[in-house]
Parts: structure tokens; sequence; C-alpha cells
């Protein structure tokens, strides 16, 4: 069972990562769908909307007791985030708060604090929300995937893309619901290592495929990555061995780097592509992610 203040540090590590990730999922489904579809563009600007309230009721919560390694990772805002909110929100004309991210930059990491008993109620309020909010996005993302594959409606989303981010959906319900119960999720070294390099390979999958045919060699560093990560993925399967934490975090520091020169350039606007900055940033935030719970597993 997890302590009172393991609790609250991880629930709100947890919260602060993926609410920012699914606001933004329902901004690229907002901006992907076209406009006949209006009724199911207004429900997803409501959820990216009921996301960004729940962000806005959680940094204060975080501040100062969040550890300073999940803040110095740039998992919950990269340098770049501000910016990229900015440029996509004019490119799209889609609503951004970028207040949010205004106040995740000013938030200090401690973690070593003994926190009140009021503070895990209110976490347990925000996990119970999240929950339901989950539930509602799970849902819409599961409606749009079955209405693209009866091409009942034309989204500029890949349905694999769809899939994906429905799986990760799943992934941020599981741990909150194993939260809730006071503990960590159970989960084996390979399911763990599974899942993210699963995502680090699709990743370099939908890169390469919103890449201008001319990006040559970023396509061709793009598709090396996906073959790199579905060795890693067959590797732990057939062969698990601890050496598998340490491949992963070499890969995913090298796309980490991947995807940090890619946003610099989709900012930059020396890239040829149909990728807005902010998915740019969006995916090397969850490299960062990745990154850091492969330094705290056990070797």
């Amino acid at each position: 069972m997890l302590s009172r203040d393991e609790f609250i540090r991880i629930s709100l590590e947890t919260n602060l990562f993926f609410q920012r990730i699914m606001k933004e999922h329902m901004f690229f489904i907002e901006t992907s769908l076209q406009p006949v579809e209006a009724a199911n563009i207004a429900e997803a600007d409501v959820l990216k909307r009921s996301f960004e309230q729940l962000m806005a009721e959680t940094i204060p919560y975080a501040n100062g007791v969040v550890s300073k390694g999940t803040v110095e990772s740039n998992e919950f805002v990269t340098p770049y985030t501000l910016r990229a909110e900015n440029v996509t929100s004019k490119l799209t004309g889609a609503s951004i708060n970028t207040s949010i991210t205004k106040a995740e930059e000013q938030l200090v990491g401690n973690g070593n604090i003994s926190n009140p008993a009021w503070l895990k109620k209110a976490v347990k309020d925000i996990n119970a929300r999240s929950l339901n909010m989950l539930g509602e996005v799970i849902e819409f993302k599961k409606k749009l995937i079955t209405l693209s594959l009866e091409c009942k409606i034309f989204i500029t989303a890949y349905d694999e893309l769809l899939e994906h981010i429905t799986r990760e959906a799943l992934y941020y319900r599981d741990i909150l619901r194993s939260l809730q119960r006071g503990e960590r999720p159970k989960r084996t070294l390979c399911d763990e290592l599974n899942f993210w390099n699963n995502i680090m390979g699709e990743h370099a999958q939908f890169i390469d495929g919103l890449l201008d045919p001319t990006e040559r060699e970023l396509k061709e560093t793009a598709e090396a990555f996906n073959i790199r990560f579905e060795a890693l993925v067959k590797e732990c399967i057939e062969t698990p061995d601890k050496l598998i934490i340490e491949k992963s975090k070499e890969a995913t520091g090298e796309i980490m780097g991947y995807k940090k020169s890619a946003t610099e350039g989709l900012l930059g606007c020396t890239i040829k592509s149909i990728i807005p900055p902010l998915l740019g940033d969006h995916v090397l935030r969850e490299a960062n992610h990745y990154l850091r719970i492969l330094k705290m597993l056990p070797r």
C-alpha cells in the first residue's frame, strides 16, 4: 500500500502529465475534423476545456509537492510548449488556455515533505474527476474510430493514431484506478517497457507519415527508430533481460533528441510537413516522461 505522501505525490505527477496529454488529444481531434462534423468538433472542444479546468485546479496542489525530478524532466512542459501552443492555436483557430502552461512553468519540485490529510482528500477528488472525464474521452475516441473505419467521417488523423491515443487514455485510467485503491499499478517489467516502446515506435511511424516526401533524411531516421523500438518489444517478449532497460533508455534518449530537433524545426519553419508544432512538443514530452521512468527502474 502507498503511504499518504506517496499517494499524493504520484497522483499529482500522473495527473499533471496525463491531463495535458488528454486535453491535447482533444485539441488534435478538434483540428483534424472537417467543418461538417460540427457536433464532434464541439464535443472535442468541451472535453478539452474540461481537462484544462482540471489542470488549473491540479497545479496549485502540486506546487512544492511533486518531485524535483519530474519538474526537471520537462515532461509537464518543455521550453517549447508555450510557443508551440501560441503558434498552433494561431494557425488552427482553436483555443488553448496558455495560462495553464505559464503556471506550470513556475512549478517547484520538492516531494520530500509531509503532506496534510486534507490534501489527500483533495487529490483523491481530482483523481475521481479525472477518471470520470477519462470515461467520456475513451468513449469519444472509440466512437471516432468506428466512424472512421466505416467511412462515416473524414478525419486527417490515421486510424492507428486514434487507436494509439485511446491506448494512452486506457493506460492513464489503469494508473488512476490503482492509485484510488492505494496501490501502484500491477505490471510486469515487460508490460511497462513494451507499452512505452510501442508508443515510441508508433510516434516514429506517425512522424514518418506526416513529413513531406522531400524530407528524406528525417523520414529515414524515423523509420529506423520504428524498427529499433519494434525490435525492443520483440526482445522483451522472447528473451526478457534487464539489459532491455539500458537498450530502451538509449533508444529513448536518442528519439528524444530527434523529437527536440523536430520541434525546433517545426517552430522555425525549417521542416516541411503537416505536423503542427504542438504535436512535436507533445511527443517530446512523452519521450521525456518515459526516459524518467527508465531511469527509475531497478537494474
